[in-house]
Formats: structure tokens, C-alpha cells, sequence
């Protein structure tokens, strides 16, 4: 899977932008959430998403890998394509969408064009307790820590001989609590550290 794309911004469009890496445009279907995050700097990363088709290879991309982790999770539901997630993560935030399922807000999730109610209980079936059991896992982690630090920090935990669970167990743990080590990856490493051999 391609898991990332980092390069020069070349047009960006209502669903997608095209992304210049050494000479060769990508272009990555993007929620709208994404793509009005992207400003027009001149270097940009996305969280990506290969999709794999008999007559075709479509690629997502994300700004965030909590709104890829969201989009998987989606994707995982039968009855529920990319382009739909796409389009469900285009009307309602992550978090949002998170706390809609939660507590079985169908009403919020039929009004997400092309959401019916089938498809609203479905989702709320399939995901309430994965969601519900945040803890376990990184969704919920939000913008408290920033996304390059948690993948940097969650790289480094798993090059050391740490599962991704007990890995993402603990950066959760540091990203909600009050300490002011949540913007320097050594930091963060020492904190993940002492807890993981308390």
C-alpha cells in the first residue's frame, strides 16, 4: 500500500488534488474536510489509501491519520464503497461522526447525502464498539498530538520491539493528559518509555 504522499501541491479540485512527486502527478481523492485544509504552500503530506480494482488503482489521501483510520474502518462495512466513505467523511468530521455513532444518532447520519437508513444502522451496529473502546487503539486521538509526531513516535515504539497496541495504548494515554511533552518526539519516546516499563 502506498501510505503516504509528500510533494509539490499542482491544482487542487472540489474532490481531489493532484500532488507532484519527483516529476509524476498523483492525483488522490480527497474528503472535503482535506482539501479545504490544503493550503497552496508548496510542499504538502497526505495519509494515503491504495484501492485496488480489477480496471483501476484509485488512490486517497487524507490530512490527517485518524480520518484515514476512520475511512478504513468505513470501507470495512459491507455495502459501503470508498467513494461513500468519502463522501460520508465530507459532511461530518471524524470526531463528529464518531460521537453521532456513539450514541446511535441516526437522524445525524441519514442526512450525509447518500446515507440511508439501512445503511446509518449499519454503521452504527458495525462500529459503536469499536469506537466505544477508543482506548484500545489510536482513534479518538484527535489533534492532540500532532499526526507526524504520533507516527514518528508510534515507527520508533514498534522498531524498539513494542506491539502497535500497546504502542498506540500509551501515546493516547500522553496525547489526553496535561503534560507539556506532546510536541518534541524525544519526549514523546521517553514518556511512551517509563509507561511501557512501569
Amino acid at each position: 500500500m502506498i501510505y503516504q504522499v509528500s510533494g509539490n501541491l499542482i491544482t487542487k479540485h472540489k474532490d481531489f488534488v493532484v500532488i507532484e512527486v519527483s516529476g509524476i502527478g498523483f492525483k488522490i481523492t480527497s474528503t472535503t474536510n482535506t482539501i479545504n485544509t490544503i493550503k497552496l504552500e508548496k510542499k504538502i503530506l497526505l495519509h494515503t489509501y491504495l484501492h485496488v480494482r480489477e480496471d483501476a488503482l484509485d488512490l486517497y489521501g487524507f490530512h490527517s491519520t485518524l480520518e484515514r483510520e476512520v475511512f478504513l474502518l468505513l470501507i470495512g462495512i459491507s455495502g459501503i464503497g470508498p467513494k461513500l466513505a468519502i463522501t460520508i467523511l465530507s459532511g461530518i468530521l471524524p470526531d463528529e461522526l464518531k460521537d453521532k455513532i456513539i450514541s446511535g444518532d441516526i437522524s445525524s447520519l441519514t442526512s450525509i447525502p447518500g446515507v440511508g437508513e439501512k445503511t446509518a444502522k449499519r454503521i452504527i451496529v458495525e462500529l459503536k464498539d469499536k469506537f466505544t473502546k477508543i482506548e484500545e487503539g489510536s482513534l479518538g486521538f484527535s489533534d492532540k498530538l500532532n499526526s507526524k509526531l504520533y507516527d514518528d513516535a508510534l515507527n520508533a515504539l514498534s522498531s524498539l520491539g513494542y506491539s502497535p497496541q500497546q504502542s498506540k495504548q500509551v501515546l493516547n494515554h500522553i496525547a489526553n493528559g496535561k503534560d507539556d511533552n506532546k510536541h518534541n518526539i524525544e519526549s514523546i519516546i521517553k514518556a511512551a518509555l517509563k509507561r511501557l516499563n512501569a
